[in-house]
């Protein structure tokens, strides 16, 4: 399976040492140079963030050219544009993205759209990662990832780990 990756999913994992989990699920993960660019800078200015690396095994690829009707949605930030371009061009099987008006336009555009959460449960699912729980702790705790309670409950609930 081939994706493309946006900023914020991967940057999440990473920050909880998760950051090879889209290499293990995925056969090729794809970023365009602006998703790279944007990583490097959160890693650099973010204290949270400080000193990330990509996870080794992810590829560099740009877009031929910016996608119209990506270019034609509002509100998406140049990684997010970039990283729906690139994937719309290539045919990628998915596209991992976080930002909710990222994750609406990869559906209106055809694209199969899958979040951080959403990861987290296949990895659980094929056995990966052991427990969902800690890993949300961990996003909550040393990324800032904010998560509402009653969403919590379902991933953890759809994970088997319901309390």
């Amino acid at each position: 399976m081939i994706v493309v990756a946006d900023t914020s999913v991967l940057i999440n994992l990473c920050a909880v040492r998760h950051g090879d989990l889209v290499c293990r699920l995925f056969r090729e993960v794809l970023i365009p140079p602006e998703v790279a660019s944007e990583f490097a800078r959160l890693a650099a200015s973010v204290p949270r963030f400080s000193g990330l690396k990509l996870p080794v095994g992810i590829r560099l690829q740009a877009a031929a050219s910016p996608v119209p009707a990506v270019q034609a949605k509002a509100g998406l930030d140049p990684g997010e544009a970039a990283a729906l371009s690139l994937a719309v061009e290539i045919h990628a099987d998915a596209v991992l993205v976080d930002e909710r008006r990222g994750y609406e336009v990869a559906i209106q555009l055809g694209l199969r759209a899958i979040g951080l959460l959403g990861l987290l449960l296949q990895a659980k699912s094929i056995g990966i990662v052991p427990a969902v729980r800690p890993v949300l702790d961990a996003l909550r705790h040393d990324a800032g990832f904010w998560l509402s309670e009653r969403l919590r409950e379902q991933v953890l609930k759809i994970a088997g780990e319901a309390a």
